[in-house]
């Protein structure tokens, strides 16, 4: 399987506790879902049901997945995930 980079912003980075990490898995929703499993309650953070909160917002190397084939799309070694919470300016 090949190694994603997952980066973590802001609020994601503060309940993980870190700002990167890298994850073995074959597409961009497996990916989240290891993420998942190994921070007990970032569910809830990122999902609703099966689908992404409407809020959060996942890039495979820099596109939103859900215009890159959602989180079905297949990750290869060396792709990176970014994943950011709402962001509002002032």
């Amino acid at each position: 399987m090949p190694k994603i980079i997952v980066k973590l912003f802001a609020n994601f980075r503060e309940f993980t506790g870190t700002r990167e990490i890298e994850i073995d898995g074959i597409s961009a929703g497996e990916i989240l879902e290891i993420l998942c499993k190994k921070f007990p309650g970032f569910e809830k953070m990122l999902f609703k049901g099966k689908n992404l909160q409407p809020y959060v917002n996942v890039f495979l190397n820099g596109r939103n997945v859900l215009e890159s084939g959602g989180l079905e799309a297949v990750v290869k070694a060396g792709d990176e995930i970014a994943i950011f919470p709402p962001v509002s300016g002032g």
